[in-house]
Protein backbone atom coordinates (compact mmCIF):
# COMPACT_ATOMS: atom_id res chain seq x y z
CA UNK A 1 0.00 0.00 0.00
CA UNK A 2 2.74 2.55 0.91
CA UNK A 3 4.78 1.80 -2.21
CA UNK A 4 1.17 2.56 -4.23
CA UNK A 5 0.92 5.43 -2.33
CA UNK A 6 4.50 6.74 -3.91
CA UNK A 7 3.71 5.69 -6.86
CA UNK A 8 0.47 7.75 -7.15
CA UNK A 9 2.28 10.66 -5.93
CA UNK A 10 5.11 10.63 -8.17
CA UNK A 11 2.58 9.65 -11.23
CA UNK A 12 0.42 13.67 -10.03
CA UNK A 13 3.91 15.09 -9.41
CA UNK A 14 5.44 14.27 -12.72
CA UNK A 15 3.18 11.68 -15.23
CA UNK A 16 5.28 9.02 -16.35
CA UNK A 17 9.71 8.99 -16.03
CA UNK A 18 11.85 6.39 -15.15
CA UNK A 19 14.38 8.33 -13.19
CA UNK A 20 17.97 7.47 -14.78
CA UNK A 21 18.67 10.67 -15.41
CA UNK A 22 21.02 10.63 -12.26
CA UNK A 23 23.78 10.30 -14.94
CA UNK A 24 23.14 13.93 -16.68
CA UNK A 25 25.46 16.38 -16.26
CA UNK A 26 24.29 19.05 -14.36
CA UNK A 27 25.03 21.45 -17.41
CA UNK A 28 23.34 19.10 -20.06
CA UNK A 29 19.37 19.74 -20.86
CA UNK A 30 16.69 17.94 -19.08
CA UNK A 31 13.11 18.21 -19.87
CA UNK A 32 10.74 19.41 -16.78
CA UNK A 33 7.22 17.80 -17.26
CA UNK A 34 4.30 20.25 -17.54
CA UNK A 35 3.22 18.91 -14.30
CA UNK A 36 6.34 20.32 -11.91
CA UNK A 37 7.13 23.51 -14.68
CA UNK A 38 6.15 26.48 -12.48
CA UNK A 39 5.74 24.84 -9.56
CA UNK A 40 7.74 25.84 -6.10
CA UNK A 41 10.41 22.89 -6.09
CA UNK A 42 9.20 22.79 -2.02
CA UNK A 43 5.49 21.60 -2.75
CA UNK A 44 7.55 19.43 -5.28
CA UNK A 45 9.89 18.15 -3.22
CA UNK A 46 7.94 18.37 0.23
CA UNK A 47 4.82 15.72 -1.51
CA UNK A 48 6.78 13.00 -1.88
CA UNK A 49 7.09 10.46 0.73
CA UNK A 50 10.08 8.27 0.03
CA UNK A 51 13.47 8.19 -1.30
CA UNK A 52 14.20 7.57 -5.13
CA UNK A 53 14.93 4.20 -5.72
CA UNK A 54 18.51 5.74 -7.51
CA UNK A 55 22.30 4.96 -6.20
CA UNK A 56 22.62 7.75 -3.15
CA UNK A 57 23.79 10.90 -5.16
CA UNK A 58 23.87 14.62 -3.46
CA UNK A 59 23.15 17.10 -6.42
CA UNK A 60 23.91 20.75 -6.18
CA UNK A 61 25.12 22.92 -3.22
CA UNK A 62 23.61 22.63 0.26
CA UNK A 63 21.19 25.22 -0.33
CA UNK A 64 19.82 24.28 -3.64
CA UNK A 65 20.25 20.98 -4.76
CA UNK A 66 18.45 17.15 -4.22
CA UNK A 67 19.36 13.97 -2.88
CA UNK A 68 19.33 10.53 -5.21
CA UNK A 69 18.67 7.40 -3.38
CA UNK A 70 18.32 8.73 -0.02
CA UNK A 71 17.92 6.71 3.33
CA UNK A 72 15.97 6.89 6.18
CA UNK A 73 17.61 7.29 9.80
CA UNK A 74 15.54 4.66 11.88
CA UNK A 75 13.20 6.67 13.94
CA UNK A 76 14.44 5.01 16.90
CA UNK A 77 18.01 3.13 17.25
CA UNK A 78 20.21 1.90 19.76
CA UNK A 79 21.47 5.55 20.67
CA UNK A 80 19.16 7.64 19.31
CA UNK A 81 15.78 8.99 18.35
CA UNK A 82 14.80 10.75 15.54
CA UNK A 83 12.50 13.97 16.57
CA UNK A 84 9.35 15.42 15.17
CA UNK A 85 8.39 12.54 12.94
CA UNK A 86 5.50 14.30 11.00
CA UNK A 87 8.22 16.10 9.20
CA UNK A 88 9.36 13.40 7.42
CA UNK A 89 12.91 14.96 7.60
CA UNK A 90 14.80 11.50 9.68
CA UNK A 91 16.23 11.35 5.32
CA UNK A 92 20.36 11.49 4.15
CA UNK A 93 22.83 10.96 2.23
CA UNK A 94 24.26 7.04 3.80
CA UNK A 95 27.36 8.90 4.68
CA UNK A 96 25.05 11.17 7.33
CA UNK A 97 23.25 8.11 8.23
CA UNK A 98 25.94 6.36 9.46
CA UNK A 99 27.36 9.54 10.97
CA UNK A 100 24.45 10.51 13.07
CA UNK A 101 25.04 6.68 14.46
CA UNK A 102 28.66 7.11 15.30
CA UNK A 103 27.88 10.65 16.64
CA UNK A 104 24.80 9.07 19.04
CA UNK A 105 27.02 6.09 20.09
CA UNK A 106 29.88 8.38 21.40
CA UNK A 107 26.99 10.67 23.42
CA UNK A 108 26.22 7.34 25.23
CA UNK A 109 29.38 7.55 26.29
CA UNK A 110 29.18 11.16 28.26
CA UNK A 111 27.65 11.13 31.75
CA UNK A 112 23.64 12.06 31.51
CA UNK A 113 23.34 11.21 27.79
CA UNK A 114 21.90 8.24 26.43
CA UNK A 115 22.51 9.10 23.20
CA UNK A 116 20.94 12.11 21.12
CA UNK A 117 17.85 13.12 20.18
CA UNK A 118 18.43 14.23 16.33
CA UNK A 119 16.21 16.99 14.51
CA UNK A 120 16.10 18.09 10.91
CA UNK A 121 18.02 16.27 8.68
CA UNK A 122 16.64 16.37 4.65
CA UNK A 123 13.42 15.16 2.90
CA UNK A 124 13.41 11.84 1.23
CA UNK A 125 14.64 13.31 -1.68
CA UNK A 126 16.30 16.75 -0.33
CA UNK A 127 15.20 19.69 -2.32
CA UNK A 128 14.09 23.09 -0.73
CA UNK A 129 11.63 22.33 2.72
CA UNK A 130 7.94 23.03 2.64
CA UNK A 131 9.14 25.52 6.35
CA UNK A 132 12.51 26.22 7.85
CA UNK A 133 15.55 25.62 6.91
CA UNK A 134 17.40 27.27 3.18
CA UNK A 135 19.91 24.41 3.54
CA UNK A 136 19.38 20.54 4.30
CA UNK A 137 18.36 20.13 0.79
CA UNK A 138 21.00 17.43 -0.49
CA UNK A 139 20.86 14.88 2.79
CA UNK A 140 24.80 16.02 4.17
CA UNK A 141 22.97 18.17 7.35
CA UNK A 142 21.99 17.48 10.77
CA UNK A 143 20.42 19.11 13.55
CA UNK A 144 21.85 17.43 16.62
CA UNK A 145 19.70 18.78 19.60
CA UNK A 146 20.84 20.28 22.51
CA UNK A 147 18.74 18.19 25.23
CA UNK A 148 20.33 15.29 26.76
CA UNK A 149 18.54 12.36 25.84
CA UNK A 150 17.45 10.43 29.61
CA UNK A 151 15.20 8.23 27.42
CA UNK A 152 15.23 6.17 24.27
CA UNK A 153 11.45 5.44 24.03
CA UNK A 154 9.59 8.58 23.58
CA UNK A 155 6.11 8.00 21.28
CA UNK A 156 5.86 9.60 18.36
CA UNK A 157 3.38 12.38 20.22
CA UNK A 158 6.20 12.83 22.59
CA UNK A 159 8.17 13.40 20.01
CA UNK A 160 6.11 15.88 18.51
CA UNK A 161 5.57 17.54 21.80
CA UNK A 162 9.04 17.87 24.03
CA UNK A 163 11.18 20.72 23.29
CA UNK A 164 15.51 20.87 23.39
CA UNK A 165 16.50 23.12 25.47
CA UNK A 166 18.97 26.70 24.98
CA UNK A 167 22.03 26.92 25.87
CA UNK A 168 22.27 30.90 25.19
CA UNK A 169 22.34 33.87 27.53
CA UNK A 170 22.30 37.07 26.34
CA UNK A 171 21.39 36.72 23.03
CA UNK A 172 24.01 34.11 22.08
CA UNK A 173 27.18 36.54 23.68
CA UNK A 174 27.57 34.03 26.14
CA UNK A 175 26.14 30.46 27.81
CA UNK A 176 23.65 29.79 30.11
CA UNK A 177 23.60 27.17 33.08
CA UNK A 178 22.41 24.18 30.60
CA UNK A 179 25.96 24.05 29.02
CA UNK A 180 27.71 21.39 29.89
CA UNK A 181 31.31 19.53 29.25
CA UNK A 182 29.51 16.92 27.44
CA UNK A 183 28.02 19.67 24.99
CA UNK A 184 31.89 20.66 24.30
CA UNK A 185 32.77 17.29 24.26
CA UNK A 186 30.18 15.93 21.63
CA UNK A 187 30.63 18.65 19.12
CA UNK A 188 34.33 18.20 19.79
CA UNK A 189 33.99 14.19 18.43
CA UNK A 190 32.03 15.52 15.62
CA UNK A 191 34.56 18.06 14.65
CA UNK A 192 37.21 15.52 14.75
CA UNK A 193 34.85 13.20 12.02
CA UNK A 194 37.16 13.57 8.80
CA UNK A 195 34.03 13.94 6.58
CA UNK A 196 32.21 17.11 9.23
CA UNK A 197 33.09 20.43 6.93
CA UNK A 198 31.38 22.93 9.61
CA UNK A 199 29.42 22.64 12.72
CA UNK A 200 27.13 25.66 13.24
CA UNK A 201 26.33 26.78 16.82
CA UNK A 202 25.73 30.06 18.44
CA UNK A 203 28.59 32.29 19.32
CA UNK A 204 28.95 32.02 22.88
CA UNK A 205 29.19 28.70 22.71
CA UNK A 206 31.97 28.85 20.66
CA UNK A 207 33.89 31.40 22.91
CA UNK A 208 33.41 29.10 25.82
CA UNK A 209 34.89 25.93 24.30
CA UNK A 210 37.74 28.03 22.81
CA UNK A 211 38.49 28.87 26.87
CA UNK A 212 38.03 25.71 27.90
CA UNK A 213 40.27 23.63 25.34
CA UNK A 214 43.71 23.52 27.04
CA UNK A 215 44.81 20.75 24.74
CA UNK A 216 45.08 21.22 20.35
CA UNK A 217 42.16 23.49 19.29
CA UNK A 218 42.55 22.45 15.94
CA UNK A 219 39.31 21.02 15.89
CA UNK A 220 37.66 24.37 16.27
CA UNK A 221 38.41 25.46 13.30
CA UNK A 222 35.44 23.94 12.01
CA UNK A 223 32.87 25.35 14.53
CA UNK A 224 31.54 28.27 13.32
CA UNK A 225 29.37 31.07 14.99
CA UNK A 226 25.86 31.58 13.69
CA UNK A 227 22.88 33.12 14.24
CA UNK A 228 20.51 30.71 16.14
CA UNK A 229 21.75 27.44 16.84
CA UNK A 230 21.30 27.54 20.47
CA UNK A 231 18.47 24.68 20.71
CA UNK A 232 20.54 22.69 18.52
CA UNK A 233 24.03 22.38 16.77
CA UNK A 234 24.28 22.13 13.26
CA UNK A 235 26.72 19.58 11.73
CA UNK A 236 27.26 19.34 8.03
CA UNK A 237 29.36 17.08 5.60
CA UNK A 238 31.36 17.38 3.00
CA UNK A 239 30.58 16.11 -0.28
CA UNK A 240 30.93 12.13 -0.06
CA UNK A 241 34.20 11.73 -2.50
CA UNK A 242 33.55 10.32 -6.12
CA UNK A 243 29.65 12.55 -6.25
CA UNK A 244 31.07 15.17 -9.11
CA UNK A 245 27.16 16.25 -8.90
CA UNK A 246 27.88 17.85 -5.38
CA UNK A 247 28.87 21.30 -4.83
CA UNK A 248 30.87 21.70 -1.14
CA UNK A 249 30.84 24.92 0.54
CA UNK A 250 34.35 26.98 0.63
CA UNK A 251 36.25 25.35 3.78
CA UNK A 252 36.63 27.44 6.66
CA UNK A 253 39.05 30.18 7.39
CA UNK A 254 42.77 29.47 8.44
CA UNK A 255 43.06 29.03 12.30
CA UNK A 256 41.21 28.29 15.32
CA UNK A 257 38.17 30.75 14.67
CA UNK A 258 38.03 32.03 18.25
CA UNK A 259 39.12 35.47 17.67
CA UNK A 260 36.69 35.86 14.73
CA UNK A 261 34.28 34.55 17.48
CA UNK A 262 34.97 36.77 20.04
CA UNK A 263 34.27 39.55 17.64
CA UNK A 264 30.80 38.37 17.27
CA UNK A 265 29.80 38.17 20.81
CA UNK A 266 31.16 41.99 20.69
CA UNK A 267 28.95 42.87 18.43
CA UNK A 268 26.26 41.13 19.85
CA UNK A 269 26.97 43.29 23.06
CA UNK A 270 27.84 46.43 21.27
CA UNK A 271 26.12 46.32 18.32
CA UNK A 272 28.00 48.75 15.45
CA UNK A 273 25.98 51.75 13.92
CA UNK A 274 23.67 50.40 10.79
CA UNK A 275 25.34 51.56 7.77
CA UNK A 276 23.64 54.39 6.59
CA UNK A 277 24.71 53.30 2.52
CA UNK A 278 23.54 49.89 2.76
CA UNK A 279 21.32 48.53 -0.20
CA UNK A 280 17.95 47.22 0.93
CA UNK A 281 18.64 43.01 1.07
CA UNK A 282 16.60 42.17 -1.82
CA UNK A 283 13.86 39.67 -1.00
CA UNK A 284 14.10 36.14 -1.31
CA UNK A 285 12.77 34.44 -4.16
CA UNK A 286 11.02 30.93 -4.14
CA UNK A 287 12.83 28.35 -6.12
CA UNK A 288 11.02 26.33 -9.29
CA UNK A 289 12.64 23.01 -10.49
CA UNK A 290 14.41 25.14 -12.78
CA UNK A 291 16.49 26.89 -10.42
CA UNK A 292 17.72 23.17 -9.44
CA UNK A 293 20.68 20.69 -10.85
CA UNK A 294 19.40 19.11 -14.01
CA UNK A 295 19.22 15.54 -12.47
CA UNK A 296 16.66 16.87 -9.83
CA UNK A 297 14.55 16.13 -12.58
CA UNK A 298 14.91 12.67 -12.55
CA UNK A 299 15.29 12.40 -8.79
CA UNK A 300 11.31 13.21 -8.85
CA UNK A 301 10.48 10.86 -11.11
CA UNK A 302 12.07 8.20 -10.31
CA UNK A 303 10.63 5.48 -8.59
Amino acid sequence: MKKLFVVCVLALLAGCGDGQSETVSTKSASVIPASMNGKLAKQLFGAVPEGSQQSPAPYGSYAKGCLAGGVELAETGPTWQAMRLSRNRNWGHPELINFVQNLSRFAATQPGWAGLYVGDMSQPRGGPMLSGHRSHQIGLDADIWMLAPKRLNLSASERENISSISLRRSNGAYTNDNYTRQHMNIMKAAAKDPRVARIFVFPGAKVRMCKEEKGDKSWLRKVRPWWGHHYHFHVRLSCPKGMRGCVDQATPPAGDGCADAQTWVKNILNPPPPDPNAKPAKPRREYTLADLPNQCVGVLQSR
